[in-house]
């Protein structure tokens, strides 16, 4: 029973792991108590609404527990304190008690309001790319430049996350957190991601773009971000969060941030590439036929 016990808490260790790694790449000290601000137009959008909301609960909290701890102490019998029991209403008090909590969400609703349509806005993008999920992996498809491949967990990570590998973690870059192929993108530009999946649901989700979409099996989820122009030749992390079986914590979303030119550069020679490894395949499925033809 103890065995069994210490491998649960190994298994869960394994499973925090990767989410451990991607709070040690965001700000340290107090900040890593909030949400990222991020590094997309939407992600600044989303942080400015989650601190007017945060700041006027705050504020409504500090009110009720001020008027509580007051009465408490102000009215207690202790001090000779006798219920009113003549007082049946008040309407002007009602009236205010009423109008101001719809002040407060009507403060909340219209920039909550304005945020959600600008998240679900996809129109005037310059490039689309098709994201499939798959256990345990991405497929990313640039759907107008006949370019695609497969993201997955990096073999240095893969290979230090098996039981007996006799392989420090440590000493992996960025363990659990990187892939072999990244999905480049270009800085400044509005990117558009269709998402969905072939087996199970998935989420895509990068912390610093301040959104993340369920991969869908059978249905396409739409999300865009246009990330700043100053971050070219960053590279951005994050993970599926929606629990998808036994390898969903190896199953990393690494994006790789380059300026428009090199992105152009990046992918032509991509597409060169796999046009001329398409053109091969197609002559080598040919060979054995030409060859019993000349038999």
């Amino acid at each position: 029973m103890i065995h069994r016990a210490i491998a649960k808490l190994a298994a869960l260790a394994a499973l925090a792991l990767p989410l451990t790694a991607l709070a040690q790449e965001q700000p340290s000290g107090w900040s890593l108590l909030n949400m990222p601000r991020g590094v997309t137009t939407i992600s600044r959008e989303v942080y400015e609404l989650h601190m007017l909301i945060f700041w006027v609960c705050v504020g409504i909290g500090a009110v009720v527990f001020s008027v509580m701890i007051y009465s408490l102490i102000k009215f207690r019998k202790s001090k000779g304190a006798v219920p009113d029991t003549t007082m049946v209403h008040n309407t002007k008090v009602e009236i205010i008690w009423t109008a101001i909590p719809v002040a407060i969400l009507v403060s909340m609703a219209v920039p909550a309001a304005r945020t959600l349509v600008e998240i679900e806005d996809t129109r005037n993008t310059e490039l689309t790319i098709k994201v499939t999920g798959y256990q345990w992996g991405w497929h990313y498809e640039y759907l107008d430049n006949g370019v695609a491949f497969h993201s997955r967990l990096d073999p240095e990570s893969n290979a230090a996350r098996q039981l007996g590998a006799n392989i420090d973690p440590k000493t992996v870059p960025n363990y659990l957190l990187n892939v072999d192929n990244p999905l480049v993108v270009p800085a400044g530009v509005k990117v558009r991601l269709l998402i969905t999946a072939t087996d199970v649901i998935h989420s895509w989700w990068v912390p610093e773009f301040g959104l993340k979409k369920d991969a869908i099996p059978g249905f396409v989820n739409e999300m865009w971000f246009q990330i700043d122009a100053d971050k070219a030749g960053h590279t951005f992390r994050g993970q599926c969060t929606e629990l998808c079986g036994r390898d969903h914590a190896f199953m990393p979303v690494v994006v790789d941030v380059r300026s428009p030119e090199d992105f152009q550069a990046w992918l032509q020679e991509k597409a060169a590439e796999q046009k001329a490894a398409q053109e091969e395949a197609e002559v080598a499925a040919l060979e054995p036929a030409g060859a019993t033809q000349a038999g």
